[in-house]
């Protein structure tokens, strides 16, 4: 397989003049970048930076970051990008983790960065103020340089994203170029994208579907259209000027996008594919989305920044909550809860663990120097993903929550994705999210947490979950009325603030502002 610098490429042979990359003015082709990606290569040979050391990036979805990830592709570095809102003690352990030579960071980053004793110890490169004996990222990209060759092969380090950790701190997941070349691939095909395709570049560049979306584009001279930070209106900006072909998104990127003032006199015609993932789409949003949308496909893309894709679900509309049957590259299974081996398959619509098949094209060896982590998650050449779910009578895989976010209430199992999928369906509802709170009789109790768009109150919501079919021990319990849904930086629930009370609730009817 060719390795991502050969890719690359390959692209820029093919359609040198087609339009690869959009940050608000600049506006480059494939020709154009290619000058800038070069000019970086021979920068960091001159900061002394090596194939397989670490570049860490802390940095928002703009040009550069794009275009230092493409650079790290061709001079075989890893590129390891962070979270740019990260404190400075998470820097801390990303560098010290990593043990990398360089960091990349901008003014939003600057202060953070600059606080943290292990990038003094590194090279600094910086987009905007520069400080002390901090590298300016102009003087790098605005010189004339040779064009760059591909120097890593296939077998190279290609990029380290770290996903949470619950103990030890957060986990690297290093991918060698030829995954990250597969996965892209994958995306292209299970997203049936064509020639020039034009794509929203706001899903991280720190998570996985950030970099296949930017990955993928090269492969079809497409354009990847940069939006720094999200927001909803300058999302909306961007697709009807851009003429925006595909989204691929977290669902409450989606749920904001859509219920967006702008939203009904914005022209999005041009979106034609729809894809999610990340987190599981609710029943009452997908129906929003088709609606709204009327995509040509809308695919709910399941899978992990370790193995890029376990299922796909091509028409999601028509089978909501089915995250679809095995990707191209994969084999998946549901075996029992709390099994050891990937043989203790679980019947057909018993709740179990998900489990995909390591051999894939798309999947890591292993996490970065956490053998304990390999131990827990690696287990006979299956990689078992801590995430719950079971294979209907047609063989479709439902997802239905993470094995820690499972509910026992009176000894019975409860999955929250379930309940808040039929909630979403009630038309007061504009976000829910269900966890297990602490209770002396039940052990837990289900509780719902609901951000309102029209007046309800608890008994209107279990009237609703009674008449919907919805088994008697699943119905929620308690009904918590707030101002938001605690989420990640890239969207994700964090039903964890729920259960530790981190969360504003709706002020009682009556009370003051």
């Amino acid at each position: 397989m060719l390795d991502l610098g050969n890719s690359l490429l390959a692209a820029i042979e093919r359609d040198p003049h087609a339009l690869a990359i959009v940050d608000g003015p600049v506006r480059l082709t494939y020709a154009q970048w290619y000058r800038r990606i070069s000019a970086i290569v021979a920068g960091f040979d001159e900061l002394g930076l090596r194939p397989g050391d670490h570049l860490v990036t802390v940095l928002r979805n703009r040009w550069e970051a794009a275009t230092i990830h493409w650079a790290c592709q061709f001079a075989g570095l890893i590129c390891t990008p962070v979270n740019w809102r990260s404190s400075a003690g998470e820097i801390d352990y990303f560098l010290r983790d990593s043990e990398a030579k360089a960091v990349a960071f901008e003014e939003v980053s600057a202060g953070e960065v600059r606080k943290s004793p292990p990038a003094h110890s590194c090279r600094r490169v910086a987009l905007d103020t520069v400080q002390d004996d901090e590298i300016p990222f102009q003087a790098i990209t605005q010189r004339d340089d040779a064009d760059a060759a591909a120097r890593a092969d296939a077998d190279a380090w290609s990029i380290m994203l770290y996903t949470s950790g619950t103990t030890g701190g957060p986990k690297g997941v290093p991918r060698r170029q030829h995954a990250e070349r597969a996965a892209a691939i994958a995306h292209v095909a299970q997203n049936q994208y064509g020639y020039g395709e034009r794509t929203l570049g706001v899903m991280p560049l720190y998570h996985t579907m950030g970099v296949r979306s930017l990955l993928a584009m090269s492969l079809i001279g497409g354009t990847f259209v940069c939006l720094p930070r999200f927001d909803a209106a300058k999302a909306l900006e961007l697709i009807a000027g851009e003429k925006i072909t595909n989204l691929y998104l977290v669902p409450t990127l989606y749920h904001d996008l859509v219920h967006h003032d702008l939203f009904a006199k914005t022209d999005v015609s041009s979106v034609r594919k729809l894809g999610f993932a990340g987190a599981p789409m609710t029943d009452g949003l997908l129906k929003e989305l088709d609606a709204a949308f009327k995509p040509d496909l809308f695919v709910n893309h399941y899978g992990s920044s370790e193995i890029y894709t376990f299922t796909i679900n091509q028409n999601a509309p028509a089978k909501p909550g089915s995250a679809g049957r095995a990707g191209i590259n994969q084999r998946v299974r549901v075996v029992k809860l709390g099994a050891g081996t990937p043989d203790d398959v679980a019947a057909a619509g018993e709740e179990g663990e998900v489990i995909a098949l390591q051999l894939s094209d798309e999947a890591f060896e292993g996490y970065w120097r956490r053998p304990d982590a390999d131990a827990r998650a690696l287990r006979r050449g299956w990689y078992f993903s801590g995430d719950t779910g079971y294979l209907d009578s047609d063989g479709d895989l439902f997802v239905t929550g993470r094995v820690d976010d499972m509910i026992i209430t009176g000894g019975e199992n409860v999955s929250p994705v379930e309940i808040e999928s039929c909630l979403s369906l009630h038309p007061a509802v504009s976000e829910v999210a269900v966890v297990g709170l602490p209770d002396e009789r039940w052990g837990k109790v289900v509780t719902a947490f609901i951000k309102r768009r029209a007046p309800a109150e608890a008994d209107e919501f279990d009237r609703f979950c009674c008449s919907s079919g919805l088994s008697n021990f699943k119905r929620p319990r308690r009904y918590v009325f707030v101002n938001s849904i605690p989420k990640s930086p890239v969207g994700k629930l964090l039903r964890r603030k729920l259960v530790a009370g981190e969360f504003e609730a709706e002020a009682p009817a009556g009370t003051a502002a």
